[in-house]
Parts: structure tokens; sequence; C-alpha cells
């Protein structure tokens, strides 16, 4: 007698979209953006074609990528998190998706742009009171904060996965910040 199996409808599409998510963040840390989708979808254990359900193509998971790095941010924001842990964030998540803003940026500039405008604001929420406390140089600016996350990640987009962390450190330090990386970050 054929056993039947139920359809688990849209809660299987919620877990696998969430699954194929959570491996890309891993596949893409640990081997970039040109790693295979095959190997995305195999870590999230769901096939390819639940993959190109939830993903037409590689540049919209990578965007749905940065979409919940920037969610991320927000929330550390809402939660109470000052200017040094916020750009510690911004930072691992450089750390852990190298090429992925590049490859973004070529294909969907507009996308970038409104993704930047969500960071710059997060940013913009902390900027005065990191002033005041002396956590980022005098006369720092949101843009200058920006540009100094820019040049963090592009610090980072040519070096083994390994010496990541301490080149961004050794970066923002020659740009006179301290920031703080989240644990656990190497």
């Amino acid at each position: 007698m054929p056993t039947s199996r139920t359809n688990p409808g849209p809660a299987a599409a919620a877990r696998n979209r969430s699954a194929l998510l959570e491996a890309a963040h891993a596949v893409f840390a640990e081997s970039g953006t040109a790693a295979p989708l095959s190997s995305i979808a195999r870590r999230a254990g769901v096939g390819q074609g639940s993959l190109y359900r939830h993903f037409p193509d590689r540049v919209s998971l990578v965007a749905a990528v940065v979409e919940e790095n920037v969610d991320e941010l927000e929330a550390a924001s809402a939660a109470g998190a000052d200017l040094p842990d916020l750009l510690g964030l911004v930072t691992r998540h450089a750390i852990e998706s190298v090429g992925v803003v590049d490859l973004l940026a070529e294909d969907r500039p507009r996308r970038m742009l409104q993704l930047r405008e969500r960071v710059a604001a997060v940013l913009a929420a902390h900027h005065e009171a990191a002033l005041a406390a002396g956590q980022v140089p005098q006369g720092a600016t949101v843009e200058d904060l920006m540009l100094g996350v820019e040049l963090v990640a592009g610090a980072l987009t040519r070096r083994p996965a390994g010496e990541r962390a301490a080149m961004a450190v050794r970066s923002w330090r020659l740009l006179g910040m301290a920031v703080a990386l989240p644990e656990g970050v190497r």
C-alpha cells in the first residue's frame, strides 16, 4: 500500500527560505559569492528547485543576504547597541560576505543605494552620541563613517578568510576608531 505524503504548504516554503538564507551566509563566508548554488541548497537540506523558486538567480540570493544583514543591524540599533558595536556588526558582515556588496552593486545599483541609505540611517541615529563619547574622531560625519565602512570592506576583498578580522581591526584603527567586533568573529 503506497504511503501518502502530505504537502506541508506555505510553512515549508518559509522554512526552506530561512534555511537557504542561513546556508548562503555560511557558504558565502567560506567560499565567496562564486560558490556553487548547489552547495547552498545541499547545506540547507532542500533541492535546487526550491532554491530557484525562492531566488531565481545568484544576485537575488545575494540581495536577500545583504537585506538580512541590514535587518540585523537595524534590530541591534533598536536594542540599544552603540556606534562601535554597530560598526563591528557591519564589519562582521563584511568579513563574512566578501564580494557580496560588489556583486550586488554591479547588478542592482538602485537596491544597493537603498540598503546603503538604511545603514547610514542607523549610523546617523548614533552619530551624535558617539561624537560626544569620543568614539569617533571629532568632526567625523555620517558620510565619513560610511566611507570608513567602504574602505574597510574594500581592504578585506582579497584577504584570506583567516586574516580578515585582524585586517578589519587594523583598518578601523588607522581610521582613528576602535570598533567592537562581535564575539566569535575571527
